[in-house]
């Protein structure tokens, strides 16, 4: 005989109150772990094909740990120490352009600004804070990245954990699979086959076309002669896991950098009219790079990648972002994407069951 349904939500209620309390207590302890979790899942399907092509589970982990150790003594020697500079630049010339962009409005409309004006002293305001709060963000997130996360933490452990995992991930899952209780382990292997396709093409498909799209953008700035266009590509890339965001945030940005580092400053004719020196045609090419982006994501990376049925909205990716990193820190939100897209997988189970029952069919549900 069966446990009753009553007795099962109970116990399965506990083991969820168990995993967020554990999740809110342990957050920073367990950060290192679901860290090499999820870098495990990511690279197990590199894994997989290496072991198509003939290599041992051990093998396909040793080659997929030595080329990730070269990639990343090449972006530590490379790409991090530019992006930490730039960074920096970005932050401390924000004054500067924001009073350059107060002289060109003064210049322009000088009714409307004038040296004591509301507007001139916001826009003098906005310059110095982000400078000062940027300075501040970095030093704190360095500080808590130190206090929270050592370096022993983020180079030796999380490497450590990825490749246990990934060596022994086949094994881990089929030991799951026999922990699963019987009379529901057709319907868990379902459900979880549908969050792992969802994981699948959200995570591995779209951390890809983040990729690729930041690389693209920060080559194609830096090659333009954006002064912080690696800066730029990363924050491009970064957001581009939300549709459309990416491109209007990394566009906007880029197109105002450029027009404060081309536009050439004021020149006054001899008979006293104010004209400026643009070179339109850079602003022009990084406008372009930005449409040709997004023209490449929509028709080609993210249909190859990620595909049409993700199953997870960008406004319930974005509300379980914000309310498990509110609540859980920064573990919350590498939790949260997992589990909004198992919560999403799990409701539409429930809307599929609720539309085969009686109670929504009503008497036509009867048949004969």
């Amino acid at each position: 005989m069966g446990l009753p349904v009553r007795e099962q939500l109970k116990y399965w209620g506990i083991a969820g109150i168990a995993f967020l309390v554990i999740l809110w207590v342990l957050g920073d302890v367990l950060l290192p772990f679901v860290l090499g979790a999820a870098v495990a899942y990511f690279l197990d399907p590199v894994a997989d094909k290496l072991e198509d092509l003939g290599c041992s589970r051990v093998l396909a982990t040793a080659i997929i740990t030595l080329t990730a150790i070269l990639i990343f003594v090449v972006a530590a020697l490379l790409v991090v120490p530019t992006l930490v500079s730039q960074s920096a630049g970005l932050i401390s010339s924000a004054p500067q352009y924001a009073a350059d962009f107060g002289a060109f409005l003064t210049d322009r409309f000088p009714s409307l600004l004038d040296e004591s004006s509301t507007l001139r002293q916001s826009l003098n305001s906005v310059g110095e804070t982000v400078q000062s709060r940027g300075g501040e963000f970095l030093n704190t997130a360095l500080s808590s990245a130190a206090s929270l996360i050592n370096v022993v933490v983020l180079f030796v452990i999380v490497p450590v954990v990825s490749v246990y995992l990934l060596l022994d991930w086949d094994n881990m899952i089929a030991r799951i699979d026999q922990l699963l209780p019987r009379d529901h382990a057709p319907i868990i292997r379902r459900l979880a086959g549908e969050i792992d396709a969802t994981l699948a093409s959200f995570i591995r498909g779209m951390g890809t076309v983040c990729l690729i799209l930041g690389t693209f953008y920060a080559v194609a700035l830096m090659g333009v002669g954006l002064q912080f266009g690696l800066v730029v590509g990363f924050i491009a890339g970064l957001v581009t896991f939300i549709p459309y965001l990416g491109s209007l945030i990394g566009g906007a940005l880029a197109l105002g950098l450029a027009f404060f580092q081309y536009w050439n400053g004021i020149e006054v004719v001899e008979n006293g009219i104010v004209t400026y020196s643009t070179d339109w045609l850079r602003i022009a090419i990084v406008g372009g790079i930005f449409v040709v982006g997004q023209v490449v994501e929509g028709n080609v990376l993210t249909p190859k990648w990620v595909g049409k049925s993700v199953g997870l909205h960008p406004v319930w990716l974005i509300f379980a972002l914000s309310v498990f990193g509110s609540i859980f820190g920064f573990v919350g939100m590498l939790v949260a994407v997992p589990l909004a897209a198992s919560l999403g997988v799990i409701i539409r189970y429930v809307i599929e069951r609720y539309n085969e029952s009686l109670l929504y069919q009503g008497k036509s549900g009867l048949g004969d």
